[in-house]
């Protein structure tokens, strides 16, 4: 019977050897590597004989993290499926892992056949994705989609008036940089105050940093 070489990386030494011993009592699987940090795994699989087919991947790791070890294997070894495996449930990672080339994302808190069941999947399908990370990934996606509305809604003059609110001047300055009348920018203000459903300049530049309009 053909059996599933696995990796682990995971610089929590009692969650990596835990995983180990619970994946081998599974004669479906063979653990072949287990490092705790993407270095010392990248050097492993350079020099290793067997390459792993699935990689567990603790995403906060010192040296390299899980991150920057997907990204490394996404370009050297794209055949090698890797599942994230992590305490953090925060969207922004979930995406930063799967843009890196993560098939699979797991909290550390799942049950053992949602493990087994992760790793068949992708080393079968390519992908395995649970009703959290769908969950997930519906919410960034709609906030996108609500974002890329509220930009579409902004004239040429309203983004340059943007940009100006970034820095330190003041309204007034800002009028004699744009060439135009204080009046109206205070138009432009309260305009683009509406369509971006804030009450502040502080506000104005938290939303222009997030979406690159400084």
């Amino acid at each position: 019977m053909k059996t599933i070489p696995i990796a682990i990386v995971d610089d929590h030494t009692l969650i990596s050897k835990a995983l180990e011993n619970m994946i081998t009592e599974n004669t479906q699987y063979r653990v072949i590597m287990n490092h705790p940090n993407g270095e010392e795994f990248i050097a492993g699989v350079e020099k290793a004989s067997e390459l792993p087919a699935v990689v567990l991947m603790d995403v906060n790791m010192p040296y390299k993290n899980g991150i920057e070890t997907t990204e490394w294997l996404t370009e050297h070894y794209p055949d090698i499926k890797v599942i994230a495996l992590t305490m953090d449930d925060d969207e922004k990672v979930l995406i930063r892992m799967l843009k890196a080339g993560a098939k699979g994302y797991l909290l550390k808190d799942m049950q053992p056949s949602i493990l087994f069941q992760a790793i068949d999947t992708v080393f079968e399908k390519g992908s395995f994705y649970t009703d959290f990370v769908a969950q997930k990934l519906l919410k960034v996606k709609t906030e996108e989609m609500k974002n890329a509305s509220l930009l579409s809604e902004l004239k040429d003059r309203e983004k340059e008036f943007i940009k100006w609110a970034c820095s330190e001047l003041t309204y007034k300055e800002i009028a004699d940089k744009m060439c135009l009348s204080p009046k109206t920018i205070d138009g432009y203000r309260d305009s683009v105050f509406v369509k971006l459903d804030i009450k502040n300049r502080a506000g104005l530049v938290l939303f222009a940093l997030k979406h690159d309009l400084c």
